[in-house]
């Protein structure tokens, strides 16, 4: 959203927390910076004010966290995660952790401009280059981990990316204004540090919000060995930087409870982004329902579904290879997969990479198009990851022999996160736009989406989530790969 001051003084003014996350209230009279919605009985007076896009442009212009309203505790603005420019991507990179593992070169090469362009273009639109925006991430990162665990305070630098001790607790002082043993002190926290062997938090999600919808699309295709879901908790293998993990996420009304366990602490970050944009927990509902409502085919699926929410995907080489598979993933799977260094109940293998995909001899069609996808993910030409180029991988997949426009639709759709895409020839979409009156054929559909854009990827879920039975109340199959079995099943099926 354009930071227009009479807009953002006005939902400040009257505490709209519709906007948190939005924008930041930067107070230049008290040195403060707040969420719109900041309970603070008086309102600052418009000339001592300054709206911030980012939390760490106001960091930088010398202002700390409001110690009442938690500016840190809201969900970041969902623009980050719709638009597919450059700035869009590098925000998505950064929450990922990039600039920890690589630095700022790196996260330029990764977007293929360089350091300087990449520096004016972030400083232009959020008002922070990326060492400021990696620095007030890691700070929040920090100050959760602080808050809601016993981890020792030297652990907790580590996994929030800070290089040293003392630059954790320099910049814990100077933007929240409190020491770590400060904040930690200052609530009740876990005895445990590491419940159970894991890492519990809770992740922040943006009102209203679907707490099953989600969670329910992905449980009907769980794959075991690497997904399972039982009693609406939805649990999964993470392929992260430092090693396979595993998280469990039980969705509530005002929150997702997400437990991880990682081979390194220093992941968690890059984990809790995945699952941030698995669960599309920063989405604005009230930016996309409007839109759809305005529809009469679609209004009432819309006020039956205030906190839509589209899934995503952890792992957008993984999606790319089950939707090629289709029925056959969970044998192709069950032969490569490489078994958990720990198996954590069901969860037991992680998804094969694609360089052992691709060196598979396959001779049917569907293995042409395997090979095909598996080669250009291996390669790097086809990224689909939180940096990737929407418009070139749409190009690349596309290109992809016998993959059909209505797959690169899905595909654009669950693992790139592009609000617009139509997957119209989805035989569930259009079995559920029948039932609701919508044109039933390919082209007429995609015709009639045209009032929907840009969301008409939501529009796919909402007729998606009308269509299914819900799952919340039984378990699916969740047993674990059996590689030596699967292996031989494999092998006939491909006529080895």
């Amino acid at each position: 959203m354009d930071l227009d001051f009479e807009r953002c003084y006005q939902a400040t003014s009257s505490r709209d927390p519709r906007f948190d996350g939005w924008f930041i209230v930067g107070v230049r009279t008290t040195g403060i910076y707040c969420r719109p919605s900041c309970p603070s009985p008086v309102c600052p007076k418009p000339a001592n004010v300054t709206f911030y896009r980012t939390a760490a442009a106001a960091q930088l212009a010398g202002l700390r966290a409001c110690k009442r309203c938690r500016p840190d505790a809201v969900p970041g603005s969902p623009e980050w995660n719709t638009r597919a420019d450059v700035v869009g991507r590098a925000m998505r990179l950064i929450a990922d952790g990039v600039v920890d593992r690589e630095g700022v070169p790196g996260l330029a090469r990764q977007l293929a401009v360089s350091a300087r362009q990449l520096h004016r273009l972030l400083v232009e639109a959020v008002g922070a280059p990326p060492l400021a925006l990696a620095r007030s991430q890691r700070a929040y990162q920090a100050r959760l981990l602080v808050e809601t665990t016993g981890m020792p305070l030297g652990e907790v630098a580590f996994a929030a990316g800070f290089a040293s001790i003392r630059q954790f607790n320099d910049t814990l002082r100077e933007i929240f204004d409190a020491t770590p043993s400060q904040l930690r002190t200052a609530v009740r926290r876990h005895s445990d540090p590491h419940p159970g062997g894991g890492l519990t938090l809770r992740l922040a999600v943006r009102p209203p919000y679907d707490p099953y919808g989600v969670v329910e699309w992905l449980a009907a295709r769980a794959l075991p060995g690497i997904e399972e879901y039982a009693d609406a908790t939805y649990r999964r293998v993470l392929r992260l930087p430092g090693g396979p993990g595993t998280v469990t996420l039980r969705p509530a009304s005002d929150h997702v409870l997400a437990t991880f366990k990682l081979a390194t602490v220093a992941d968690l970050g890059a984990a809790v982004a995945r699952c941030r944009h698995l669960l599309d927990l920063d989405a604005d509902p009230a930016s996309y329902l409007p839109v759809l409502a305005a529809d009469p085919a679609l209004a009432s699926l819309t006020k039956a579904v205030p906190g839509l929410r589209l899934p995503g995907t952890v792992d957008g080489a993984e999606t790319a290879l089950r939707t090629v598979l289709g029925i056959h993933t969970r044998t192709v799977v069950a032969a490569l997969a490489d078994p958990l260094p720990s198996p954590d109940g069901g969860l037991t293998h992680t998804f094969p990479e694609p360089a052992a995909i691709a060196d598979l001899s396959l001779p049917t069609a569907t293995a042409n198009t395997l090979r095909a996808m598996a080669q250009r993910l291996a390669s790097g030409e086809l990224r689909l990851d939180e940096g990737a180029d929407r418009l070139l991988a749409r190009r690349v997949l596309l290109a992809v022999p016998g993959l059909r426009p209505g797959q690169v639709e899905d595909l654009m759709l669950h693992a790139l996160g592009d609000p617009d895409a139509f997957p119209a020839a989805d035989r569930t979409l259009r079995s559920a736009a029948k039932a609701h009156g919508l044109p039933v054929d390919t082209t007429g559909l995609t015709r009639r989406a045209d009032r929907w854009r840009p969301w008409r990827g939501y529009a796919a879920h909402l007729l998606w989530r009308a269509s299914r039975t819900p799952t919340t109340s039984r378990n699916l199959d969740s047993c674990p790969i059996q590689s030596q079995v699967a292996s031989d099943q494999c092998a006939d099926l491909w006529g080895r």
